[in-house]
């Protein structure tokens, strides 16, 4: 097992670069050297491990980003297009809003002038009537009296007749 380790370490030192043997084993100081490389080599190793894990976590980033992105773009779309149905029926709603707003603030005195205008009409109506009253009053009066007066003089004629008779 021991030789194993030391070609596996001798292996590790050829690849980097470092082949100094002394009766075909290593020094101490070569020994130091080579654990020293062995672990640089290694350091290196899990530095390039961890810079590729940090890439790819960045990518899978960038594509969630990416997808992230790509979802805001879509419901920003679906928002204008809601806003884009609401708003013309929000605008068509106000604008109607505010004409029936109109229309009532005309309507009130128009109401107001159409109850005086009623009130004026009864009233009217009502001195009509009382004026029609008083005339058919005075209508039947004038009826009576020329009635009296055609009969009184009837009476005078005959009376005047007789009279003429009288004297023939």
């Amino acid at each position: 097992m021991a030789s194993m380790e030391v070609q596996t370490q001798t292996q590790k030192v050829k690849k980097s670069g470092v082949t100094m043997m002394i009766n075909g084993s290593p020094t101490d100081d070569d020994k130091e050297e080579e654990m020293a490389e062995s672990a640089l080599a290694l350091f290196r190793a899990k530095e390039e491990e961890i810079e590729r894990k940090k890439t790819e976590v960045r990518d899978r980033v960038q594509d969630y980003m990416g997808r992230v992105e790509e979802a805001t773009r879509r419901l920003s779309d679906i928002r204008e297009e809601l806003d884009a149905l609401i708003d013309p029926m929000r605008k068509e709603v106000g604008i109607l809003r505010k004409r029936v707003d109109t229309v009532n603030r005309e309507l009130k005195p128009l109401g107001q002038t159409c109850q005086k205008k009623e009130r004026e009409y009864k009233e009217a109506l009502e001195a009509f009537n009382d004026k029609n009253k008083e005339k058919a009053q005075l209508v039947s009066k004038l009826m009576e009296l020329v009635s009296e007066s055609e009969r009184s003089r009837m009476k005078k004629l005959e009376e005047l007749s007789k009279n003429i008779e009288t004297l023939q």
